[in-house]
């Protein structure tokens, strides 16, 4: 084994919550907003079925194959060569989305709060944070989410709580107005985020009580929807049918709170859960790739490798896509189509 470590189910289920939960936050009510108008409260409901499938499969394959990962059990079913291609196409992919969310991170920050910031320095820095979380092994990672999870889902509900007054529910209506189609075409989207549930097939194999790895798995799923649910909610209830134009409604609504002349300015709670949230997942895909990598490679430690993948994914995020707009593009066109091929498809064929 060449990770020691050991975790709970809750511990895992608290890692994998802000691994979906911290970039989507941010973008959901606009991504939604821009298909399903006010129907979109609906759309995290119908695009949950794919994280509930997610887990569901993560779990059948690591109780026929217990203590092995994706990349382990790939040449297992399928032999040596396919088996090593299958596991390159999900590092390759856990690689790539990671660089997509390191410079969601890093073009979220230098926009909003270090303007003169170069974006390299931002993303380094995250990057090098991740990095010593891992060289210390899962349960460092597993005890940062247990202390931090609370503290966003408090700060969260500090924004839902200051909101009420400003909210109208009368937004909500018509419900349905064109159908059930509005509300599907909006949840296209957030199931590709929910399908990074898969990532419990790298945590299972090290779990403490490996029975209750699916009743937490789906528990982290419900919860995750829920938040959005109430995300999306509020941002319709907010600003109505114009949530869609905003690029972090979220971030709009919190700079939106105003009591008595003296709670204002509220961006830096957002910025609070962004930055605590988006650590917690680039670690877990992160820690996912290293750990994938060792397996790929036969390595009987995965702690010489942190860094260098770590200057690669640094590398990646900067490649990736050449500016916010393409990146919002991308995500809302193909993305999903991507995410869902290599993270239910192929998990479905295994």
């Amino acid at each position: 084994m060449i990770e020691k470590g050991r975790i709970s189910a809750l511990q895992m289920a608290l890692m994998i919550y802000p691994t979906i939960m911290a970039t989507a936050i941010l973008l959901v009510p606009a991504i939604t907003g821009k298909f399903a108008k006010q129907d979109m409260w609906l759309s995290p409901i119908w695009a949950s079925f794919a994280g509930f499938l997610s887990v569901y499969i993560a779990q059948q394959l690591n109780r026929r194959y217990p203590g092995q990962t994706v990349i382990q059990y790939s040449e297992k079913i399928l032999g040596w060569i396919p088996g090593k291609i299958i596991g390159f196409v999900f590092l390759f992919f856990y690689l790539h989305t990671n660089g997509i969310v390191l410079r969601e991170y890093g073009e979220f920050v230098v926009g909003n709060f270090m303007t003169k910031t170069p974006m390299v320095v931002v993303i380094g820095s995250m990057v090098l944070v991740c990095a010593f979380s891992i060289h210390g092994g899962l349960e460092v990672i597993a005890r940062s989410a247990e202390f931090l999870v609370p503290v966003v889902i408090i700060l969260l509900l500090v924004i839902v709580i200051l909101l009420i007054p400003d909210l109208e529910p009368k937004n909500l209506y018509p419900v349905m107005e064109k159908g059930i189609m509005p509300s599907l075409m909006g949840a296209v989207v957030p199931s590709s985020w929910f399908t990074e549930f898969f990532l419990i097939s790298f945590l299972l194999p090290f779990l403490d009580k490996k029975e209750k790895g699916l009743k937490w798995g789906i528990i982290s799923v419900f919860a995750v929807m829920l938040t959005m649910l109430v995300t999306n909610l509020f941002s319709l209830f907010l600003f109505g049918g114009i949530t869609a134009t905003f690029t972090y409604p979220v971030m709009s609504a919190a700079r939106y709170i105003n009591l008595a002349d003296f709670l204002q300015h509220l961006d830096s709670i957002v910025m609070a859960i962004w930055v605590s949230g988006t650590f917690i997942k680039i670690s877990v895909f992160y820690y996912a790739i290293v750990i994938g990598t060792a397996q790929w490679l036969n390595l009987s430690d995965y702690r010489p490798i942190v860094f260098p993948l770590g200057f690669l994914l640094v590398l990646v995020s900067i490649w990736s896509t050449p500016n916010l707009q393409e990146l919002t593009h991308s995500l809302s066109t193909t993305w999903p189509f991507y995410a869902i091929f290599i993270q239910t498809i192929i998990p479905i064929v295994l």
